[in-house]
């Protein structure tokens, strides 16, 4: 009898999102560490890139993932960390040990131990501050210390610099002898003597140049700075609009502070849609992960304001509780018309909370996008109301009824 753990393979014709987790994953994952193979877990995991490791843990149920935790916890490494989703993030490093927590957390730049840790309570904030040296904990807390979303928390402190009277033979030959840079970096930020930017160099213009030549000769012409205070949706809304790469962040005395990267940058437009499409269906801040009771918390306010609408509705129909008892074909016909209504509403309401998400609605064009609306609705209305006029003659035929329904639609 084999020690290996068979896992059963899914159907030939089985069809899966090539950048999706396949099911099969999980589930080898998962039959690995029921057995209590570490070795075959970690041959699931080895290939996997950390994203796809993270959605992993978030993927299987609460037992299972504390399950490969203390199996092969120290295989989970920061960059994984900084991906799983925030509602379960502090259940993981709650099932994490000590060591391996350190480990995970000292290999993360500074803007991602930020991330990670921002939204935990107190204690595993202090736990994860514990295992940095003095300089990245410091640089940590005061990141901490900006507002909530802003963006002092968004930028990374691991910054490549030179002053501005550098040649491009200066700075490859500093570049080389650091043994700290970055994981990846896009500009040198040039830098004046009291260490604000003034101005940076692409990477591949440093290459591309001759050693003699300036670094202010070099410069990109497009320049811009962030305040440390400044809002991260109108950080990220500017990455999108002008097509930036990186960009210095400044403190309250145009000191280089930090820099932001378009990956930070992203990841903010990203939440900040995801947050309105949520709120878009009236379900607020919600994933997967959640409990049943955390739903239904969150999803019950919204639905509180639909019933009561609901049932003002059906007080002012029953107003009309003689007409619908006299004409049964109103009482037929009314659900067309709320839903018609209902639907043409959701329209008009996601295409607004898409120009809002992407600025393209602004105070100076709302009345023109207002009537737009409007007038498509009338527009809609009419043509349908043709039809149901049409419907309503046929199916009753009383033209009467028909006249009401397309007046109905219309309005």
């Amino acid at each position: 009898m084999s020690d290996q753990t068979e896992i059963p393979e899914p159907p030939e014709d089985e069809t899966e999102d090539d950048y999706a987790l396949r099911n099969r994953v999980v589930a080898s994952a998962v039959a690995a560490t029921q057995s209590g193979d570490r070795a075959a877990l970690e041959d699931v995991l080895e290939p996997l890139h950390p994203a796809d490791i993270a959605d992993l843990l978030e993927q299987v149920d609460a037992e299972d993932r504390t399950a490969i935790l203390q199996l092969a916890g120290d295989y989970i490494d920061g960059e994984i960390l900084s991906e799983i989703d925030e509602d379960i993030r502090d259940r993981v490093i709650e099932a994490m040990e000590p060591e391996v927590l350190a480990a995970a957390v000292q290999e993360l730049e500074s803007d991602d131990v930020v991330d990670l840790i921002e939204d935990l309570d107190e204690p595993q904030q202090e736990a994860i501050l514990d295992v940095l040296d003095m300089v990245d904990r410091m640089a940590v807390e005061q990141a901490l210390n900006y507002p909530e979303y802003s963006a002092g928390r968004l930028m990374q402190r691991e910054v490549v610099i030179a002053p501005e009277h550098w040649t491009v033979g200066d700075t490859i030959d500093h570049l080389r002898a650091q043994t700290d840079l970055p994981d990846q970096f896009y500009h040198i930020i040039l830098v004046d003597p009291r260490h604000r930017p003034t101005a940076y160099v692409t990477l591949g213009r440093l290459m591309s140049s001759r050693r003699d030549v300036a670094l202010k000769d070099i410069t990109e012409e497009s320049f811009r700075a962030f305040e440390v205070e400044e809002d991260e949706g109108d950080v990220a809304y500017a990455f999108n609009q002008y097509h930036m790469i990186s960009a210095p962040v400044v403190d309250a005395e145009g000191r280089l502070a930090g820099v932001i990267t378009i990956d930070d940058a992203m990841a903010v437009l990203d939440e900040e849609h995801e947050e309105d499409v949520l709120r878009l269906g009236g379900v607020g801040d919600e994933s997967l992960s959640n409990s049943t009771m955390e739903i239904v918390k969150r999803r019950f306010p919204w639905l509180g304001v639909n019933l009561a609408t609901a049932i003002l509705a059906s007080i002012v129909i029953s107003f009309f509780e003689d007409v619908l008892t006299a004409v049964v074909a109103l009482a037929v016909l009314m659900p067309i018309v709320a839903s018609m209504g209902g639907n043409a509403g959701t329209q008009s309401m996601t295409v607004a909370v898409r120009a809002l998400a992407t600025r393209d609605l602004t105070g100076s064009n709302a009345l023109r996008v207002v009537r737009r609306e409007a007038m498509a609705g009338l527009l809609n209305g009419v043509l349908f109301a043709v039809v149901m006029g049409i419907v309503g003659v046929i199916w009753f035929g009383q033209p009467m009824i028909g006249v009401v329904i397309a007046v109905a639609m219309v309005i």
